[in-house]
C-alpha cells in the first residue's frame, strides 16, 4: 500500500485498525458470508476500540476528528480482508448522523448520539423508496402531524442493517408534493426509534455482502414524536445533503481497500503458482493487467483524499466526492476482476476469497449514487453542459 498521502497520526490509525481486523481473518468472513449473520463480534470490536466516533464531536463522545481519518479508518477494514461485509457494518454509525451533529439540537445530540458512538444502538438510513431510486424529491412516504408527533406510513427499500438496527434516519414528505412551491421542500427528517409493530423489514436476499442485510421497509402509522425531528419541519433535503457527500468519500475509501486487498491477493498467487515450469506472474499477460489496476487505485485514492480534505475544511466538495466514489468504484471492480482471472479457475472459488471481493466490488459502484448520475453531475455542475433528465 503507498501511504505516502498519510502523516503519522494517519499512519497510526490506520496500523491500529489494520491491527485489530487481523483478530477476523478470511475464516471469519467467509463464515459470516456463508450464515448472513451480522458480524456482531467485529462490531463489537470496533465500538469498544472507540472507532465509531471517530469524526463525531467529542463533547459527545467522539474522538473530534475529520472525514479523512474516518476515510483512512473505513480504507483499513476493507483492505484487512474484511471488504464491504465489515466495512458496511459500521458504515452507517460512522457518517449517518453528521444531519444530526449539523442541524440538531443540543438535547437532541446529547440523547442522539453517545449510544451510537458506544455501540449500545445501532442505526440504518431510510430514504431511497422502490418508486423514486434516485428521485428523492419524488418519496411518497407521508408523515402526517397530529399534535406533538408525527403518524408516518409508506415504504423504503435498500435499508441496510435494519434487521438489527435500533433506530432510523427517516425522510418523509410532511408535505404533500403538489402543494410545495419547488420540489425540494416539504421533506422532513427524522432520527426515531424502529418500532417493529409498526415497521416491517423484509430481507432482500442479494447477490453479495450477505453479512448486512438489505431491506425494504413497510412503514405503517409509525408514531413520531417532534422532538425526534431534525432541522426545521420542510428542510429535510437540504439536512440530508449533508450527509452524502461523507458518505461517497467513504464509500470511494472502502472501494480502494477492496481493491488493494484482492490486488495483494492476485500478485501473491501469481508469484507462487507455477505452470509450464515458471511462476504465471513472469507473464506479462499477468503482470500488466495487475500493474495497471495498481495505478488506477492508487489515482483513485489521491481523489478520495482530497475529497476528504476538501469537506473537512468547510469547502465545498460536491464534484470531488462525486468523482472519488466513481474512479474508486470503477477501480475496485477492475482490479477484483483481473483478481479472479489471475487465480483462474480457482477465482471462482469462495475458498481463495477474490470472488467474494468481486460480488462485494459491486456496492460501491452502485450504492449510494450509480456512475451513471455521477457523469451527469460532474457534466452538468462541472462542465456547464444543460441538464439531461
Amino acid at each position: 500500500m503507498n501511504d505516502s498521502l498519510l502523516d503519522e497520526n494517519l499512519r497510526q490509525i490506520r496500523d491500529s485498525v489494520l491491527k485489530l481486523c487481523a483478530g477476523f481473518g478470511d475464516a471469519y468472513w467467509l463464515e459470516h458470508d456463508r450464515t448472513a449473520e451480522f458480524p456482531e463480534t467485529f462490531y463489537r470490536a470496533i465500538a469498544d476500540a472507540g472507532w465509531l466516533g471517530i469524526a463525531m464531536p467529542e463533547q459527545y463522545g467522539g474522538a473530534g476528528l475529520g472525514i479523512v481519518e474516518a476515510a483512512v479508518l473505513m480504507q483499513a477494514i476493507a483492505e484487512s480482508g474484511a471488504a464491504m461485509s465489515g466495512a458496511s457494518a459500521v458504515h452507517m454509525n460512522i457518517f449517518g448522523l453528521q444531519p444530526v451533529v449539523v442541524f440538531g439540537s443540543d438535547e437532541q445530540k446529547q440523547r442522539m448520539l453517545p449510544p451510537l458512538l458506544q455501540g449500545h444502538e445501532k442505526a440504518c438510513f431510510a430514504v431511497t423508496e422502490p418508486d423514486a431510486g434516485l428521485n428523492t424529491t419524488q418519496i411518497k412516504t407521508m408523515a402526517k402531524r397530529e399534535g406533538d408527533r408525527y403518524v408516518v406510513s409508506g415504504s423504503k427499500i435498500w435499508t441496510s442493517t435494519a434487521q438489527v438496527a435500533d433506530k432510523v434516519l427517516l425522510l418523509a414528505r410532511t408535505t404533500p408534493l403538489d402543494q410545495v412551491k419547488k420540489r425540494t421542500e416539504g421533506l422532513s427528517l427524522f432520527y426515531t426509534d424502529i418500532d417493529r409493530k409498526h415497521v416491517e423489514a423484509r430481507v432482500i436476499h442479494k447477490m453479495g455482502r450477505h453479512a448486512v442485510d438489505s431491506n425494504m421497509l413497510f412503514i405503517d402509522k409509525l408514531e413520531i414524536p417532534e422532538s425526534d425531528r431534525i432541522g426545521a419541519e420542510g428542510d429535510g433535503f437540504r439536512c440530508i445533503l449533508h450527509g452524502m457527500n461523507p458518505e461517497r468519500v467513504l464509500i470511494a475509501a472502502e472501494a480502494v481497500g477492496i481493491g488493494r486487498v484482492a490486488l495483494q491477493r492476485a500478485a501473491k498467487y501469481a508469484a507462487d503458482r507455477v505452470v509450464f515450469d515458471r511462476p504465471i506472474g513472469q507473464n506479462q499477460g499477468i503482470q500488466h493487467p495487475l500493474a495497471k489496476c495498481w495505478m488506477e487505485l492508487e489515482a483513485a485514492n489521491l481523489m478520495v483524499m482530497h475529497a476528504a480534505r476538501l469537506y473537512d475544511s468547510g469547502r465545498d466538495c460536491g464534484a470531488e466526492a462525486n468523482a472519488a466514489k466513481y474512479l474508486a468504484g470503477e477501480a475496485a471492480f477492475a482490479a477484483c476482476d483481473t483478481a479472479v482471472l489471475t487465480h483462474g479457475g480457482m477465482g471462482y472459488s469462495a475458498e481463495y476469497h477474490v470472488e467474494r471481493y468481486l460480488r462485494e466490488s459491486m456496492i460501491t459502484r452502485i450504492a449510494p449514487i450509480s456512475p451513471h448520475l455521477i457523469l451527469n453531475y460532474i457534466a452538468e455542475r462541472v462542465l456547464g453542459l444543460p441538464k439531461s433528465y
